[in-house]
């Protein structure tokens, strides 16, 4: 039997059975494997369009999609920001005969002119006024239907197109005195509404303004 430090008498050799202490010549646990080093971290991800660091399912620079699929297409033009829009204004001989057969105080002194050429305003800025100028209002109006040749029905600031934040335009008759048609259909007063390429907006006696897609 083997004989403890503290003087006990053990059946075991390698610890004793009295009070657990290790006996001389016993075993050492084997020491535990070193962890392993930590793997050097791998290079974030770069989007394979504009090579900006991966921190997402889309890319924060230009929106790659990193799961491959298609990505949106781009707005078409005349349908957002960038996109130049012009005004062409000109003469409209059907509408004119139906505002003369619907009467009115000044139709029979509303002659339909014999030459009138279309002419193109671009549309840019804020707003674009729609009218005939005035020196005693200082008014001078974007798109000016003074003419030659004029139409008499069309008043000094008859209606305004409104820019819009995602590139589009806004329509609105402010009060005119002979009102304001878009694709045959009366606006309210001051109540704005859409209009862009091919739209047609008659006013005045005559006068049509189609709206088109202008040449950047």
């Amino acid at each position: 039997m083997a004989t403890c430090p503290q003087g006990h008498q053990s059946g075991a050799d390698d610890y004793c059975d009295v009070c657990g202490t290790q006996l001389a010549g016993a075993p050492q646990p084997a020491s535990q494997p070193a962890a392993p080093a930590a793997a050097p971290s791998q290079p974030a991800e770069a989007c394979p369009i504009c090579r900006t660091p991966r921190a997402g399912h889309f890319c924060e620079v230009c929106g790659h999609d990193y799961t491959g699929a298609a990505p949106a297409q781009a707005p078409a033009a005349g349908a957002g920001v960038g996109a130049r829009w012009e005004a062409v204004t000109a003469s409209d001989r059907t509408y004119y005969e139906k505002v003369i057969a619907e009467g009115g105080p000044d139709a029979a002194a509303m002659a339909f002119p014999p030459y009138c050429p279309e002419r193109s305003f671009a549309l840019h800025g804020e707003q674009v006024r729609i009218g005939r100028r005035s020196r005693a209002r200082n008014l001078q109006p974007e798109i000016d239907l003074s003419g030659p040749p004029e139409d008499p029905g069309v008043s000094h600031l008859h209606a305004v197109l409104l820019a819009q934040p995602d590139g589009t335009w806004m329509l609105v008759d402010p009060g005119s005195a002979n009102g304001t048609q878009v694709n045959g259909k009366t606006l309210k007063i001051n109540v704005p509404v859409m209009v862009g390429p091919g739209d047609r907006i008659h006013l005045g006696a005559w006068t049509v303004i189609t709206i088109r897609e202008g040449t950047p």
